[in-house]
C-alpha cells in the first residue's frame, strides 16, 4: 500500500512479537486488509484506576486497506473482537484513537465516548463498548461462528 510504506517494516516487525497480540484480516483474493494489536491491558493514562481493575480487551494500532473500505474491515475486526471478548468472558472492549474522525467511525461500531484525555500535542478520544456474542457470517464466514480462527489470525 503506497499509504504504507513509510511503516511497512514497523507494521512487520509487529506481527513477530513474543506476545501474539497483533491480529490480521486477510481477504483469499487480496492478502492482507488489516491489522490490530489486542491486548488485555491498556495504557497507564486514560482510565480510572477502577476502569483498569476491571477486565477489558485494548484495541489499539488498527489499520485497515482503504481501496476495500466500502467493506468496513475494521468494523469486521472491532466486532470480531467484541465477539471474542464475550466468547472469553472479558466483560469491556476498549480502545483510544487520535483523529476525531476514527472517533466517528468508532461510534458506528457501537462504542462510546468514555472521555477525552489531552496528552502531550493531541487529544485523545478515549472509548469503550460491551463484549458481546455478535454474528459475524456475513463479516467473516462461517468458520468464525465454528470457533476457528476465520480469516483473523495472529500475526505469529
Amino acid at each position: 500500500m503506497p499509504s504504507w510504506r513509510d511503516a511497512a517494516d514497523d507494521l512487520v516487525a509487529q506481527c513477530d512479537n513474543p506476545d501474539g497480540d497483533v491480529w490480521v484480516l486477510a481477504d483469499p483474493g487480496r492478502g492482507v486488509i488489516g491489522q490490530m494489536l489486542v491486548q488485555d491491558v491498556g495504557p497507564p493514562w486514560g482510565w480510572t484506576d477502577t476502569e483498569r481493575a476491571e477486565p477489558a480487551l485494548y484495541l489499539s494500532g488498527s489499520i485497515t486497506d482503504p481501496a476495500v473500505r466500502e467493506r468496513r474491515p475494521g468494523t469486521a475486526m472491532a466486532w470480531w473482537a467484541v465477539d471474542s471478548a464475550a466468547r472469553l468472558g472479558v466483560p469491556w472492549i476498549r480502545r483510544h484513537c487520535h483523529d476525531i474522525g476514527i472517533a466517528r467511525y468508532n461510534l458506528t461500531q457501537g462504542f462510546e465516548l468514555v472521555r477525552r484525555e489531552q496528552r502531550t500535542h493531541a487529544e485523545v478520544f478515549m472509548m469503550a463498548r460491551r463484549a458481546e456474542r455478535l454474528d459475524l457470517d456475513p463479516w467473516l464466514g462461517a468458520q468464525v461462528k465454528a470457533g476457528m480462527p476465520g480469516p483473523l489470525g495472529r500475526g505469529r
